[in-house]
C-alpha cells in the first residue's frame, strides 16, 4: 500500500509531521506550483518567487535523501493547477490509496483537502511551540485572552530567560525600553540580500511572465530560497543587529526600511527556520553578554508570545473570522494603498517600500497603514486582503489574526483589548516622515492638518458609544468631549471633507 505525502509551500521542514509520519520505501511526496494558490490572491511577485524558488530547492533536497517527489511545476502542461487535482492525479498515476497532510496555514485548503475523493488524513502541525490543544485549554473560561500572560506561560514552558521560577532581570516584559526614535545612520548595517542563483532565476523568469500585473516589484530580488542562505540572513541578524534591535524596533525612517529588524518571517513561516533554534540562540547571545535584555527578551517575545499567540486565536476562531467587522467599517481600500499618489509622507513611504520590498516591519504594518485604515473606516476585509497580498512574511494563519485582529479590532478584542489607534503625533514622534509631508503633523484642523489628527477624533466620536468604558479608550474620549464644541464640529467637518475626497479618488 502506497500513499500520497501532501507537502505544501510553507511547510518546508524535512520535521513536518506528514514526512515523519510517511514511509521513504512506499509513499510518494506531491508537491505542486499551482495557480489555485498562486493566484488565489494577487500575490506580491516577490512573494511567488520566494515560495517556488524554496519549494524547488527543498523537493531537490528531499530527493537527494531518498524521498521518491512528484513535482509539478506551473509551466508543467500536464499540471491541473489545484492541489486538489495533482493529488489525484498523482494518486491515479501511482496507485495510491490515500493522502498524508500536515495541517495547513489556511482554512480554504483545509476544506478542498477534505473534499478529496481520497481519504486524507491531516496530522497537527506541530512546528509550533504551542499545540492547538494546549492553546485552547489555556484559553477555556477566561473572560479576555491576552498575549502577556500567554506568553509568560511560554517563557516557563520553554524556560527561556528564566531564573528558576523568575524572569531573568526581574521583568516579564522590557518594552518600556524599546521605544525610542532612530537617527540616520550612514554606518549602519543593512539587512544580508542574496543573489538570484539559477533556481530563483528561472523562477524570476516564469513569474515575470505569468503576473505580470501584480502588485510590487519583481526586482531587485534579495530573499534567500534555500535553509543554508536563510541561515546566513540570520547569522547577519544576530552579528550585526541584534545587540540593537530591542530599542528602536518601533522605530521608522524613509530611508532606512529595516534598522535592525530581522527580516527573517517569511523564512520562519516558510519552515526554513524553526522557533525554538531562534530564541535560543538569543538567549544564548545575551547570557554571554552580547546582547541587552531588552534586545533578546524583545525578541523572544515576539516568536513565543505574539507567534504562538496568533497561530492559537487562528486555530480557536476558525474558518469565518476573516469575514468578522465588530465595528461596521465599509469604505473601500483607498487607491494609494496601490501606489497611487499620496501626499501623506508617511504612507507614501511605507506602501513605497511595500511595492519594492514586499516587506515592512510591524511598527509601520500597524501604526501607519494599518493605522490609517482603521480611522478611515475601511472594510477589514479589503485591509486583511491587502496585506496578505503584499508582503512575503504573510500566510492566512498570521496575517489574519495580525489585521483583523491586532490592527483593524475587527474581531471586536479577541486579540487586542482597545484598538490601535493615534493621532500624528506618534508617527512625528516615531519617524522622520513627517518633516517632508504635504502635511502639517501640528495641525488639528485646516486644509493642511495632518489627516491623523482629523480621522483620530472622527473615530473617536463615531465610536464613542462603544468605547466610553473601556479603560484604555476612556481618558482619550473625555477630552474629545471636553473639548469647545466649535473645535470639535471643526474637525469633524474637515475629516468628513477628507473622506470624501478620498473616496471620489481625489490625491489626498
Amino acid at each position: 500500500m502506497s500513499r500520497l505525502v501532501l507537502v505544501l509551500g510553507d511547510q518546508l521542514s524535512r520535521s513536518i509531521a506528514a514526512l515523519r509520519a510517511a514511509d521513504r520505501a512506499t509513499d510518494t511526496v506531491v508537491m505542486a506550483e499551482v495557480m489555485g494558490e498562486a493566484g488565489s490572491v494577487g500575490h506580491h511577485p516577490q512573494k511567488i518567487v520566494l515560495i517556488f524558488a524554496a519549494m524547488r530547492k527543498f523537493a531537490a533536497a528531499l530527493a537527494g535523501d531518498g524521498w521518491r517527489v512528484a513535482y509539478a511545476r506551473l509551466d508543467d502542461p500536464s499540471n491541473s493547477q489545484t492541489l486538489t487535482g495533482e493529488l489525484v492525479r498523482r494518486a491515479a498515476a501511482t496507485g495510491a490509496t490515500g493522502v498524508l497532510a500536515t495541517h495547513p496555514g489556511e482554512w480554504r485548503v483545509l476544506a478542498d483537502l477534505q473534499a478529496l475523493p481520497l481519504p486524507v488524513t491531516v496530522l497537527p502541525d506541530d512546528r509550533y511551540l504551542c499545540a492547538q490543544a494546549d492553546f485552547d485549554a489555556w484559553a477555556a473560561g477566561r473572560k479576555a485572552l491576552r498575549m502577556e500572560f500567554f506568553y509568560r506561560e511560554m517563557r516557563r514552558k520553554t524556560g527561556l530567560m528564566m531564573e528558576g521560577d523568575r524572569p531573568a532581570g526581574g521583568q516579564w516584559n522590557y518594552d518600556h525600553d524599546n521605544r525610542a526614535p532612530a537617527a540616520p545612520d550612514l554606518f549602519r548595517q543593512g539587512p544580508l540580500r542574496t543573489p538570484p542563483d539559477d533556481v530563483t532565476e528561472a523562477v524570476l523568469d516564469l513569474v515575470a511572465a505569468r503576473f505580470p500585473s501584480n502588485f510590487g516589484r519583481l526586482r531587485p530580488f534579495g530573499w534567500a530560497t534555500d535553509r543554508a542562505g536563510a541561515l546566513a540572513v540570520w547569522e547577519h541578524f544576530v552579528t550585526h543587529h541584534l545587540p540593537q534591535f530591542g530599542t528602536t524596533q518601533d522605530a521608522m525612517l524613509a530611508g532606512d526600511p529595516v534598522l535592525h529588524h530581522a527580516t527573517i518571517s517569511p523564512y520562519l513561516n516558510l519552515g526554513l527556520l524553526e522557533p525554538l533554534e531562534l530564541c535560543t540562540r538569543v538567549e544564548a547571545e545575551w547570557r554571554a553578554g552580547r546582547v541587552p535584555i531588552n534586545a533578546a527578551e524583545g525578541f523572544i517575545r515576539q516568536i513565543i508570545g505574539w507567534r504562538e499567540f496568533l497561530r492559537g486565536i487562528w486555530g480557536r476562531e476558525g474558518p469565518d473570522y476573516t469575514a468578522r467587522n465588530a465595528l461596521g467599517h465599509g469604505r473601500a481600500l483607498p487607491a494609494m494603498y496601490w501606489g497611487a499618489e499620496t501626499r501623506m509622507a508617511c504612507m507614501a513611504s511605507v506602501i513605497g517600500q511595500t511595492r519594492d520590498l514586499a516587506y515592512a516591519h510591524h511598527i509601520q504594518r500597524l501604526m501607519v497603514t494599518g493605522n490609517f485604515a482603521l480611522l478611515a473606516g475601511v472594510d477589514p476585509a479589503q485591509v486583511h486582503r491587502w496585506y496578505l497580498e503584499v508582503y512575503a512574511d504573510a500566510l492566512e494563519w498570521v496575517e489574519a489574526p495580525n489585521v483583523i485582529g491586532m490592527s483593524q479590532f475587527a474581531d471586536g478584542g479577541v486579540v487586542a483589548s482597545k484598538p490601535y489607534v493615534s493621532a500624528g503625533a506618534y508617527i512625528r514622534r516615531m519617524s522622520d516622515y513627517c518633516g517632508g509631508c504635504a502635511y502639517r503633523v501640528r495641525d488639528r484642523t485646516g486644509p493642511k492638518a495632518c489627516p491623523f489628527n482629523l480621522l483620530y477624533w472622527h473615530f473617536l466620536d463615531r465610536h464613542r458609544g462603544r468605547f466610553a468604558r473601556n479603560p484604555r479608550m476612556a481618558q482619550m474620549i473625555r477630552a474629545w468631549e471636553r473639548m469647545e464644541a466649535g473645535h470639535r464640529a471643526a474637525v469633524i467637518a474637515d475629516a468628513e471633507r477628507f473622506l470624501r475626497q478620498m473616496e471620489a479618488g481625489a490625491t489626498v
